[in-house]
């Protein structure tokens, strides 16, 4: 089957991966990107991203997936890092409490810093370490409807539903790009063959809550 060359789409989404360092975010990033895990990957110093072109509701979108170091030093990158991100990975392990206490820093952080209609998936990482989780499904998920966030639980090790955590968050962006542009004139894909990244709502972190909710 013929592909689409990589600079052919119809959308650019940028997704942001935060959660505290070691919780896997790298090999999410690599494991839906280019197919790879590394059981030796280095904690990520500053900014990494990878790009991956793929079919969501019949359009092609190339998903720019950012990620970020998790250690505290590195914090001072964080508004620019979330400026024009339509979606948020939110990654906690589930055999670390501590990464799963320290969500809630992380989404102050992201709503402190992204654009309110941001589409935020909870993401339980590294589900292989059955033996070795510490943290439920169920608190994973109640967690989630509490925020009102979306919720799965993966593994990049053998790449359990790391294809569908993507592929979840990237449909909801497009259901509510598709819903922005039909009540505004403008096409669209207007300006996005220049890989510019569309924002939803307001442009910059704004704290006025916007009309619509991304739930």
């Amino acid at each position: 089957m013929a592909r689409r060359p990589d600079d052919e789409y119809d959308y650019l989404f940028k997704v942001v991966l935060i959660g505290d360092s070691g919780v896997g975010k790298s090999n999410l990033l690599s494991r839906f990107t280019r197919n790879e895990f590394c059981l030796e990957s280095k904690s990520t110093i500053g900014v990494e991203f990878a790009t991956r072109t793929l079919q969501v509701e019949g359009r092609t979108v190339k998903a720019q997936i950012w990620d970020t170091a998790g250690q505290e030093r590195y914090r001072a990158i964080t508004s620019a890092y979330y400026r024009g991100a339509l979606g948020a990975l939110l990654v906690y392990d589930v055999t670390k409490p501590t990464t799963f206490e320290n969500v809630n820093r992380w989404l102050k952080e992201l709503r402190d810093h992204a654009d309110s209609n941001i589409v935020i998936m909870l993401v339980g990482n590294k589900t292989d370490l059955k033996h070795l989780r510490a943290v439920s499904t169920e608190d994973g998920q109640s967690y989630a409807e509490k925020e009102g966030l979306s919720f799965i639980e993966t593994s990049a090790l053998d790449a359990t539903n790391v294809e569908k955590a993507f592929q979840t968050s990237l449909s909801e962006i497009y259901r509510i790009i598709s819903k922005k542009s039909l009540s505004s004139d403008e096409p669209a894909t207007a300006s996005i063959k220049e890989g510019k990244t569309l924002v939803v709502g307001a442009q910059e972190a704004n704290p006025k809550k916007a009309c619509c909710s991304s739930s």
